[in-house]
């Protein structure tokens, strides 16, 4: 049981596809809630959604962000560091633009990388945090 390591999964509701790979959505230690790396994949279906626009599938990815951190029952407002890979480092100012309409000041701590992604333009992870006065309810 992972618990015994200190650090526990955090479970997607049913109806979201599972992981695409060997690993969790997010993991939850010491009041801080892991996301792993999102993608542009529609929770529900797990269907890729890499044709889409850089717009379109940074909107998914944030979305997806946020819906893995409800699961944790925690939100973006909660999120004290980002982590941004792009297939385009060019795509950087129209990202910023729609992290901007997701993320309000004070805003997280971030770091953007250019990355060889596989056929998607944008992947995102993040560092959460729950108040030490918040009772988890899952």
């Amino acid at each position: 049981m992972t618990e015994a390591r200190g650090w526990k999964p955090v479970q997607l509701s049913p109806e979201y596809a599972p992981a695409a790979g060997a690993f969790s959505v997010a993991t939850e230690a010491a009041g801080l809630v892991f996301v792993s790396g999102q993608v542009p994949r529609d929770p529900a279906s797990g269907q890729w959604e890499k044709e889409k626009s850089i717009e379109d599938q940074a909107r998914r990815v944030f979305k997806n962000v946020e819906l893995t951190l409800m699961a944790a029952g925690l939100g973006l407002t909660d999120v004290a560091s980002v982590t941004i890979y792009l297939a385009s480092i060019s795509d950087w100012s129209t990202v910023n633009r729609l992290y901007q309409e997701c993320f309000r000041p004070p805003y997280p701590a971030r770091a953007v990388v250019g990355a060889a992604l596989e056929g998607f333009l944008i992947e995102a992870s993040a560092i959460a945090v729950r108040r030490q006065d918040e009772e988890v309810t899952r």
